[in-house]
């Protein structure tokens, strides 16, 4: 039997049943804590507390689900790590390659608070292919972002992938899903034949998904043995998100 984690036990006990339940300034009630918004100069989002109550504040003006990831990260460090200040950044809030393990710690409950595995999974079964059209449909049910969906399908998905963020200036960061070796380590450039070059330098917003010979992604000497699936969307800031799927099982073994 699965154990929840606290933030699923935590919904559990509020009876959520439904995506729609995810009530983050409710859910935060629950727990002594206040919601608020104001112009925040040098963060995203904090939380001040004192005792069994606190207060959080989160950037006015933000992107709605970027808010609603923010309010979970500080309901992590509420729970996890309460009588710790914690003023964080916009890079320290779902950014996977963070090296503070508080900050991961944080995003990990938000994950389990905004898609807890209880009401994902079955909904992810309805997604047997991995894309961003069906990471784009989880997030518009679970009122996330693009990259929070995506990091949590890597999670529990079992889909083999790995997920790149690339900027003008190379690879910014990359994670695999757990069936995906070590082994395949990303290639710090963009190869110009990948549609990924297209999305990242172009005017194209997405591509399809489309096979492309492995050795354009990784530079093992046996990569060219084998072709996978890429898909690129834009993301923020000038970068691009680029799904990479392992369909040869020869690439998993």
């Amino acid at each position: 039997m699965t154990v929840n984690s606290p933030a699923e036990a935590l919904l559990r006990s509020l009876g959520v049943t439904h995506p729609a339940d995810i009530d983050l300034e409710a859910i935060a009630w629950s727990v002594g804590v206040k919601v608020r918004d104001a112009v925040l100069e040098s963060c995203e989002a904090r939380i001040i507390g004192y005792n069994d109550r606190a207060i959080i504040t989160v950037q006015q003006g933000g992107d709605p689900r970027r808010r609603r990831f923010s309010i979970g990260h500080e309901l992590g460090h509420w729970t996890h790590h309460r009588g710790r200040s914690s003023v964080c950044r916009s890079s320290e809030i779902g950014n996977p390659g963070s090296a503070s393990q508080l900050e991961r710690q944080a995003d990990h409950f938000a994950a389990d608070l905004l898609m807890p595995r209880y009401l994902f999974l079955p909904s992810l079964a309805a997604h047997r292919r991995p894309s961003f059209e069906a990471i784009d449909a989880l997030a518009s049910d679970y009122a996330t972002s693009r990259l929070a969906t995506a990091l949590r399908c890597l999670d529990l998905a079992g889909w083999p992938v790995v997920l790149v963020c690339h900027g003008k200036g190379g690879r910014r960061w990359f994670k695999r899903s757990p069936s995906v070796p070590d082994h395949w380590f990303p290639r710090e450039d963009l190869d110009a034949s990948s549609s990924a070059f297209t999305v990242l330098f172009g005017g194209t917003e997405r591509s399809r998904p489309q096979t492309i010979g492995a050795d354009s992604w990784f530079d093992r000497r046996d990569a060219a043995r084998f072709r996978l699936t890429e898909q690129s969307v834009k993301a923020h800031g000038g970068e691009i998100l680029t799904l990479l799927t392992l369909t040869d099982s020869g690439m998993l073994g």
